[in-house]
């Protein structure tokens, strides 16, 4: 935790307004002698705040950056992206920890959040689940900064959300796909998601999805399948067996995968005889990605920017722990539509 005190535990200490601390540590004339008092016994009681737009220039602030344990392609980019980023933390003072956290079983997960400890901020990666948000809030309540990466825990008190707008990547995906679909009556596209992630990310991806089909194309279907194994070869059986028991494969005009194993369903599309008809949208521009765009095993990758998210997330957290003014003043990240064309 930060030893100095922030200007609002000025104030509550001396029972007075934020602005009204502000003016009697600036010197500003119109607060009354006695109110100044009881703010300057109160900075005697608690040492000196950090003034807010004057961050600390030498002492170090520890983050943690938070991740579900489970391996898939995003989240080994994004860990990657934090060790990159480790000489550009330094340079800001800033020492970094990665924590990666099993989301099988949330309330677990939600003790081992809580045992963070002996960190001033966390950049969080996790499922939007109860358990989750209390833990995060009994975080913020003990001092701890808390904001969300690429994935959202809405009503929590962390402090604000870094990364794209998902329900408008989905929206797009739509329209990407429904183009693809052409007038034809009688298509199917179908939404796949990944076993067990319950990410807010997804879900809002594919509400965004469904709405962008249901306003710009109502000839075609939307059909939700069972959620997919996050692993490639089961997700390619599980894929396949949906292809043949579920759904009519002769309808099926497109293809939005809103989580991981990509790779297992260009394969299953592959095997099914479905890859040269069938547009297929994924999330985040992974090694896996590249591969399958270029060997025109996937139409289109939605990408954000992983460093810009990472870096900001730093910073937020350092500019939140110096009392920083417009600290959550943050630009979010633009959602990339990347083909086999411009890769490079």
């Amino acid at each position: 935790m930060s030893a100095a005190p922030t200007i609002a535990d000025i104030a509550r200490t001396a029972g007075v307004g934020t602005a009204t601390v502000d003016r009697v540590l600036n010197r500003r004339p119109g607060v009354n002698a006695e109110t100044v008092q009881r703010v300057l016994q109160a900075v005697e009681e608690l040492g000196t705040p950090q003034q807010p737009g004057r961050p600390r220039k030498s002492a170090n602030a520890r983050f943690a950056f938070v991740l579900p344990a489970e391996e898939t392609p995003f989240f080994e980019l994004v860990e990657r992206q934090i060790a990159q980023s480790a000489s550009d933390f330094r340079h800001a003072h800033i020492t970094e920890v990665t924590h990666r956290i099993d989301t099988t079983d949330p309330a677990r997960f939600a003790e081992q959040l809580a045992e963070v400890g002996d960190c001033e901020g966390i950049a969080l990666l996790a499922p939007d689940l109860p358990p989750i948000k209390r833990a995060v809030n009994e975080l913020v309540r003990a001092g701890v900064h808390v904001v969300t990466l690429f994935s959202d825990v809405a009503g929590s008190m962390r402090e604000t959300y870094i990364g794209a707008d998902n329900r408008a990547a989905g929206r797009t995906a739509g329209l990407l796909l429904g183009r693809m679909a052409g007038q034809e009556k009688r298509r199917d596209v179908l939404l796949l998601s990944s076993q067990a992630t319950r990410l807010s990310s997804e879900i809002e991806r594919g509400i965004g999805f469904a709405q962008a089909l249901e306003e710009r194309f109502p000839e075609l279907t939307m059909v939700r399948t069972s959620d997919l194994p996050p692993d490639d070869d089961d997700a390619c059986e599980a894929l396949l067996k949906v292809l043949r028991d579920e759904v009519d494969s002769a309808r099926v005009a497109g293809i939005y995968n809103v989580g991981s194993a990509s790779a297992g369903v260009a394969r299953a599309l592959a095997q099914a005889g479905l890859t040269s008809r069938t547009g297929v949208v994924a999330h985040d521009f992974t090694d896996a990605h590249a591969t399958l765009l270029e060997t025109n095993n996937l139409s289109y990758v939605l990408h954000q920017d992983i460093h810009y998210c990472v870096s900001t997330a730093a910073r937020v957290l350092r500019a939140l722990c110096e009392n920083v003014r417009g600290a959550l003043n943050v630009v979010q990240p633009r959602i990339e539509i990347l083909t086999a064309e411009n890769l490079h």
